[in-house]
């Protein structure tokens, strides 16, 4: 067992792994468990939490292999409505610089992954955005052109769209509103903004951010907090935010650190529990040592980073909020650490069971209907090189004899946006191998739980 980090807040991971090349991009699979690439190659590895519920002492599994031919390195990715994992392009392919517009769609139940051709008359996607709309249409960007298209897993086809487009795709994110429409502050035409319509498949420009956040053709991430507030870090240290009526205005600066201004080219962010944002910078641009902050709606304030981030740079890690309310951060290093906040929950978007079968079957799949099954976030934010949303309903069932924590597997979302009033729906899969008798059921989306429900667990053998 690995010793823990001494910083506070922060604590390593428990069991370690064995990596090709280091830990990238991580998903959070609506099981409850984390998905994690080995850096520019084809394989992926699983943590699994314990009986407890603990990820920081959760088991690293094998998982299949992507197709030979792809290892990716900064791609779109999505977790879909059914709970498949897709990922699309990277700029890098086994660390060589192509573009590609290579694809391929994970299915957990199977451990199987299936090749994904590019849309049609794309060369390349590269480190192209995505995002899962409303809807649940999975759309991404073309890296290096004004042109996304959707994804139709059905008929595994995709349809072009976006017409209107100010400028190129190139190295911006996309942030889901309330009202459905996508975000995006531009890079090569800032400080312009725009906004993406699924209902007409247009772009519309809008206003201009009041400030250009852009250095080197990079930005920082767009973070949706619960508030409908759009909170924009730059790559030269200056911030903005987008307001829930559609107005920009100057943000708080990135903090100094040993006199240094921090800056964001290229850099995750993840919104806590309670609504405020864990953000990473680096004093210049792709430069070490990197310093994590907390932006709480007025300011940004640095906290104790993990034990590795003295030799990291903002663009090498990745954060992830877990089902527990903590954040799971990779730098590429066996360094695995996990965040611990306050855990403290923005009042009124905590999700809620209104309706649910109190008797369960094990290896029985299951209806359960509630408010904010989604959240009011996407959660987590980095911009085109990777895309981890979580705003998706997950189901954590624990035995009230013996304490054990099992997830069942939810599918079928009836609605993939942030913020709905409206009633949804999700599918779960109880587990055959759950332990039966006297339980508690929640509903989890962006380490948010709902109030218990109790249920009983019957063997279906």
């Amino acid at each position: 067992m690995r010793a823990r980090a001494k910083a506070a807040g922060w604590q390593e991971l428990a069991n370690l792994n064995t990596w090709s090349n280091g830990p990238a991009t991580a998903l959070l699979m609506t099981d409850g468990t984390v998905l994690v690439q080995d850096y520019c190659t084809p394989n992926w590895y699983r943590l699994t939490p314990d009986s407890t519920g603990s990820y920081q002492n959760g088991k690293w599994s094998t998982v299949a292999a992507m197709p030979s031919n792809y290892g990716p390195l900064y791609f779109a990715s999505a977790v879909l409505p059914d709970g498949k994992l897709i990922v699309n392009g990277g700029e890098y392919n086994f660390c060589v610089g192509d573009e590609t517009n290579l694809g391929a769609i994970y299915d957990p139940a199977a451990n199987t992954w299936t090749a994904v051709s590019g849309p049609s008359g794309w060369p390349e996607i590269g480190d192209g955005q995505s995002v899962v709309l409303t809807n649940g249409t999975y759309m991404i960007g073309n890296c290096c052109t004004k042109v996304q298209a959707q994804y139709d897993e059905g008929s595994s086809t995709w349809t072009q769209v976006g017409t209107g487009k100010l400028d190129n795709n190139s190295e911006e994110g996309w942030t889901l509103l309330r009202n459905g429409q996508v975000l995006a502050a531009d890079v090569i035409s800032a400080p312009n903004s725009e906004l993406f319509n699924p209902k007409t498949s247009m772009w519309s420009t809008i206003e201009q951010v009041p400030v250009n956040l852009t250095q080197s053709e990079e930005i920082g991430p767009q973070s949706m907090r619960p508030d409908g507030t759009v909170y924009v870090e730059g790559a030269n240290g200056l911030s903005a935010i987008y307001s829930a009526s559609g107005k920009w205005t100057q943000g708080p600066n990135l903090p100094k650190v040993s006199s240094q201004q921090l800056d964001a080219a290229d850099a995750p962010t993840t919104v806590l529990t309670d609504g405020t944002v864990l953000g990473v910078g680096s004093p210049g641009v792709y430069q070490t040592p990197a310093s994590f902050f907390i932006f709480n709606g007025k300011k940004n304030l640095t906290i104790t980073s993990p034990a590795d981030a003295v030799n990291d740079s903002s663009y090498n890690i990745r954060t992830l909020m877990l089902p527990t309310g903590q954040v799971l951060e990779d730098d590429g290093s066996n360094d695995i650490e996990i965040y611990t906040g306050a855990k403290k929950v923005y009042p009124g978007i905590a999700p809620e069971i209104t309706k649910v079968s109190k008797t369960l079957t094990t290896g029985s799949t299951y209806t359960l209907t509630g408010k904010r099954l989604n959240g009011f976030t996407q959660a987590n934010f980095y911009g085109d090189d990777s895309t981890a949303a979580t705003n998706y309903p997950l189901v954590r069932i624990t035995n009230n004899g013996s304490g054990a924590v099992v997830y069942a597997k939810t599918h079928d979302h009836s609605f993939m946006g942030i913020g709905s009033k409206k009633a949804v729906t999700t599918m779960f899969d109880v587990p055959s191998t759950i332990g039966t008798g006297a339980s508690s059921l929640v509903v989890v989306v962006n380490g948010i739980a709902s109030n218990a429900v109790s249920v009983n667990i019957s063997s279906g053998k």
